[in-house]
């Protein structure tokens, strides 16, 4: 089920609505609370139900990441799998065991390294069920240096493999 350009984001909105509602009355797993009439879609978009739980599965339980910042997180993904994946998922799954630990530091900023390679896995579709673009670690990052999750996932996109233009990236929007 392949949505147009101009509906995606409504069928998006119905798919988050859905599974927050069911995660509200006791789903505890995207087996649970992802329903299967949505799964078409969220496969057309790049998204895996996993990462929509994962997003109304927070949002319930600490009341982020809002419904809008679910969106343009997905945004990003939704243009990076249709323009650069050509709607072609990886295949790959990177093991969270993979990533930088979560006190490494990049130019002395903490967490930095661990999610720029977040960002990257994300942006290929490669998150293993147990990790989250977003997550609450992720969050506190995002607060502290003042950037926005969609922000930084589109900047990560954009920097390639030149990590310094993140460093910086991130160095310039802590001092605005």
């Amino acid at each position: 089920m392949k949505a147009t350009p101009d509906q995606w984001t409504q069928h998006f909105q119905r798919a988050y609505e859905d599974t927050l509602a069911a995660v509200r009355s006791g789903a505890r797993s995207a087996d649970e609370a992802v329903p299967a009439v949505h799964l078409p879609f969220l496969a057309s978009i790049g998204c895996t139900a996993q990462e929509l739980f994962d997003f109304a599965d927070d949002a319930a339980k600490y009341g982020e990441p809002d419904y809008s910042t679910a969106l343009l997180i997905t945004s990003v993904r939704r243009d990076y799998f249709l323009h650069i994946q050509h709607g072609v998922p990886s295949g790959k799954t990177v093991p969270m065991d993979s990533l930088p630990q979560k006190n490494a530091r990049l130019d002395g900023i903490e967490w930095l390294p661990r999610l720029i390679e977040k960002a990257r896995i994300k942006l290929r579709g490669e998150m293993e069920p147990d990790l989250m673009y977003g997550c609450g670690g992720d969050r506190k990052f995002f607060r502290d240096h003042g950037v926005h999750p969609a922000d930084f996932l589109r900047m990560a996109w954009a920097a390639g493999e030149n990590t310094g233009r993140l460093v910086e990236y991130v160095k310039a929007a802590g001092k605005s």
